[in-house]
């Protein structure tokens, strides 16, 4: 191991290696995975001069501590959280200088969920299928980050940005997912097309990178029985027994067996990311099948 390496002090409740996953192997059953909040996952990686594509990290609500062996530049974005180096405060959404075995700790999120944590070089963990994100269902890629991890860091071939001011979307307050209906929405009544469109979800705790759960109105069945497993999309709106939706994301298993009633837009999706629980959650629709 060189001294461009990244050592897991504090894993938090879930940090993971991510990039822009690995779309295009559905027809083997291998989910897209990657970054949930793909463009704050790019910004950050932007910050420090890597590619858009380079591997960071995400961490989940406390966030984490790493050390590096070797001085580089971090920047923290995603969900606003305090960011210390050996205590010192220092700029969140912003690149920032980290020295060789220096602690840099990643807060607890202020609002949102997730926070991405880019590092000048990128994690250079060995790829599986062309991507180097861990996919919590398939257990490909490197598996959650634990206390001790070392995590291999890559060249920097770009200097960071030098900025001053960088707008980060805000986290939030309200869930607007536009839909198209489609394509089993004939499997529901009409009055359950109206619950959908009319009526307002909340996020459930039980969401993840699988999928964001909501709690509100079940969805009544026209059609009784089950459909045979067929393929599933990002953004899918799955529709299980209990009768509340599920929105798909990118960690979602490739098929499934529950009518989907309509797909969200993926402009929509990375704020699903940071959507905490009790989060008001409306289904718009704005194309018909």
């Amino acid at each position: 191991m060189t001294d461009r390496a990244l050592a897991v002090v504090r894993a938090g409740a879930l940090t993971t290696v991510q990039d822009q996953g690995r779309p295009g192997h559905a027809h083997l059953g291998v989910p897209r995975s990657g970054a949930l909040d793909a463009p704050a996952a790019a910004l950050v990686n932007r910050l420090v001069g890597n590619p858009p594509g380079a591997a960071l990290l995400e961490t989940t609500l406390n966030g984490c501590d790493v050390r590096p062996r070797s001085t580089v530049m971090v920047a923290v974005g995603g969900a606003p959280c305090p960011v210390t180096v050996d205590g010192r405060p220092v700029a969140w959404g912003a690149p920032v200088r980290v020295p060789a075995g220096a602690l840099l700790s990643v807060g607890t999120a202020v609002s949102g969920v997730r926070s991405y944590v880019g590092v000048s070089g990128g994690v250079t963990v060995e790829p599986v299928l062309g991507s180097r994100s861990t996919d919590l269902l398939s257990g490909l890629g490197p598996p959650p980050l634990t206390d001790g991890t070392v995590l291999p860091l890559g060249t920097p071939t770009a200097p960071h940005a030098r900025v001053d001011v960088v707008p980060h979307p805000r986290p939030p307050a309200e869930l607007i997912l536009r839909v198209t209906l489609g394509p089993r929405d004939d499997w529901f009544t009409t009055a359950a097309i109206r619950t959908l469109t009319t009526h307002t979800y909340r996020v459930s705790s039980a969401s993840n990178r699988i999928g964001l759960r909501t709690e509100g109105p079940a969805l009544e069945r026209a059609l009784p029985g089950e459909l045979p497993s067929e393929g599933m999309v990002l953004g899918a709106v799955q529709v299980p027994p209990d009768g509340r939706p599920v929105v798909f994301l990118a960690d979602h298993p490739t098929t499934g067996g529950y009518p989907v009633i309509a797909v969200v837009r993926p402009t929509d999706l990375p704020a699903t990311a940071q959507a905490v629980p009790g989060t008001p959650v409306r289904f718009v629709v704005v194309r018909r099948r």
